[in-house]
């Protein structure tokens, strides 16, 4: 339920939900998931790359972005969960695409589809996996995510070919709510990719930036939040980074390193802030002859704003 108009940091308008984030209780959790994501990223991990020569030291430096990945996911769900309006469904969320269902996106304008649901049993050697599911149970939406640190690297085409296999995958997702999942209902099924490094964003074509998390979750500060942890994040990195730097400087000179010592140091960086033919359809009914809402699919949507 909305309740007011403002902006975000990046400058994108949202408006205030009944739901708001609570940083008393969020940031031990943010503190812990740092601390744990960044365990294979630790003084004494990157002191030893630095040891091991240049191709440990890239391969460490190869992986951060994928350790970003993870904290993303995770932190998105952990507010989400914040919400009891909101089912977050993360694991074991392999979605068929059926070479139907892809003709079906490719060649068909969006509203010819909408309401087309599929069976969550039709199989297919192609499938996709989300980052995770969420369904409002209150509004009936479900939202199919994929969580991209960076966009960047993404050619048109290819973001294309990501966008078509969500939308392709999301017509099963009703059946597979309803099947799979305690007769959860999906109205309105809708796609988006959360790009944190908020460019090259699409607002009406499903990607959003991080800012825009406040809509996708209906929680007030979900952006900023989001990006608050990317920021401790990458404060914890350098903080470990400079820290190894002293530890191995001090071996080359032979010189006697503290506790003391490093802690000093990554305390100091801290404090910086640095439908075709043969496509199955899914089951109109809940088994006992009522008849089922029809379900909607598209790309996310902002709510218009109010006040």
């Amino acid at each position: 339920m909305k309740t007011s108009s403002t902006t975000t940091p990046d400058g994108a308008p949202h408006a205030g939900y009944t739901h708001r984030v609570d940083a008393d209780t969020l940031d031990p959790r943010f503190n812990a998931l740092v601390a744990e994501i960044t365990a294979a990223l630790s003084t004494e991990v990157l002191t030893g790359a630095f040891d091991a020569g240049v191709d440990s030291l890239a391969s460490i430096l190869r992986a951060i972005p994928i350790h970003e990945g993870r904290l993303l996911e995770r932190g998105i769900g952990l507010i989400a969960e914040t919400n009891p309006d909101l089912v977050v469904l993360t694991d074991n969320l392999r979605l068929p695409v059926t070479a139907a269902a892809m003709q079906l996106v490719e060649k068909n304008a969006s509203h010819l589809y909408r309401t087309l649901t599929l069976d969550a049993d039709a199989g297919g050697r192609k499938s996709y996996t989300p980052d995770m599911l969420l369904l409002n149970r209150r509004t009936k939406i479900a939202h199919v995510v994929d969580v991209k640190r960076s966009l960047s690297s993404y050619e048109a085409s290819r973001i294309a070919e990501l966008k078509n296999r969500m939308l392709a995958s999301a017509l099963i997702v009703p059946d597979l709510l309803y099947r799979e999942h305690r007769r959860l209902v999906a109205e309105e099924v809708r796609v988006v990719i959360v790009n944190a490094e908020s460019q090259r964003s699409d607002i009406d074509g499903g990607i959003w930036p991080l800012g825009h998390l406040d809509h996708l979750l209906e929680i007030s500060g979900a952006g900023e939040a989001m990006i608050r942890l990317r920021q401790l994040f990458r404060e914890r990195i350098e903080a470990n980074w400079a820290a190894a730097r002293v530890c191995v400087t001090a071996r080359v000179n032979d010189e006697p390193v503290s506790d003391e010592t490093v802690t000093g140091v990554s305390m100091e960086h801290l404090s910086e802030g640095t439908a075709p033919n043969g496509m199955p359809a899914a089951n109109d009914t809940d088994g006992r002859g009522h008849s089922l809402p029809v379900p909607r699919i598209g790309f996310a949507r902002v709510p218009a704003r109010t006040g």
